[in-house]
């Protein structure tokens, strides 16, 4: 018990939400107001209520990564399937609102993702991580320092006009205590964090949409399972985070290395 409360008093550095400031990579950033209310998630968001009223089916081109200091050490598989994680979360979560049309095809609008920041994962701690979460019952699980890891992204949906409806800009860093899962991979952070992304885009880009039938098919069907539930059980059994296999990456032509 001793050693848990080493940990636990190391835990306690723990970092808020950032609000990250503009990349430059949207077409505008006017209007955009900071969420209030989060510890974890540092939001800022534009929503015109009226113009998404119109929309009905969005185009999802591949995200893309901005150049910058906090995104050039990944590598090239690292970037490839970090951005693969991005553009899967955002269409399952966006297919359940609106029609997906194919990327080039005619649309109400098209949703367009930034990566702009990426903070490691440290892997030599994250098994000392993952060890003190079997020493401490429960669901809510421990960080050693050195282990934390973070997502920053922006979005914008574009409406066919040109004319931009909503935006946002989302930063969110691990906390050494919480339900954030160590991993033995540099982007694991950056990967779990590619769901509450999607969700914010949802949130952001198709506010007080009804649900939808895909009649179709699942129109998300290219970027794999939904729900990989063999990445599940190994987490559950190791107390780390895999990241699941890589999904298919957007066409490499429209993507481009970096934006």
């Amino acid at each position: 018990m001793k050693q848990v409360a080493v940990l636990l008093a190391a835990a306690s550095l723990t970092g808020c939400a950032t609000h990250g400031a503009p990349s430059g990579a949207l077409s505008s950033y006017d209007g955009l107001q900071k969420q209030e209310g989060s510890m974890r998630t540092g939001v800022s968001q534009r929503i015109d209520q009226t113009r998404l009223r119109g929309v009905r089916s969005v185009s999802l081109p591949p995200a893309v990564l901005a150049d910058t200091p906090s995104t050039r050490w990944l590598s090239a598989e690292e970037r490839r399937n970090l951005l693969a994680e991005i553009d899967a979360q955002i269409c399952f979560e966006l297919s359940e609102r609106y029609e997906i049309t194919a990327h080039g095809g005619a649309a109400d609008a098209h949703v367009r993702a930034v990566v702009t920041r990426v903070s490691p994962t440290g892997r030599a701690a994250s098994a000392l991580s993952a060890a003190s979460g079997f020493l401490i019952p429960g669901p809510v699980g421990l960080r050693v320092p050195g282990t934390i890891g973070g997502l920053g992204a922006e979005a914008e949906m574009i409406l066919a006009d040109g004319v931009q409806a909503s935006a946002l800009i989302w930063n969110r860093n691990a906390t050494p205590i919480g339900t954030d899962k160590p991993s033995m991979s540099r982007i694991g952070d950056a990967m779990q964090f590619a769901e509450p992304f999607g969700d914010a885009v949802a949130s952001t880009m198709a506010k007080d949409k009804p649900r939808i039938k895909n009649t179709q098919g699942d129109p998300c069907a290219r970027h794999g399972p939904r729900l990989r539930a063999a990445n599940w059980l190994a987490g559950a059994a190791t107390g780390l985070y895999v990241p699941p296999g890589a999904r298919k990456a957007g066409d490499e032509d429209k993507r481009g290395a970096k934006q």
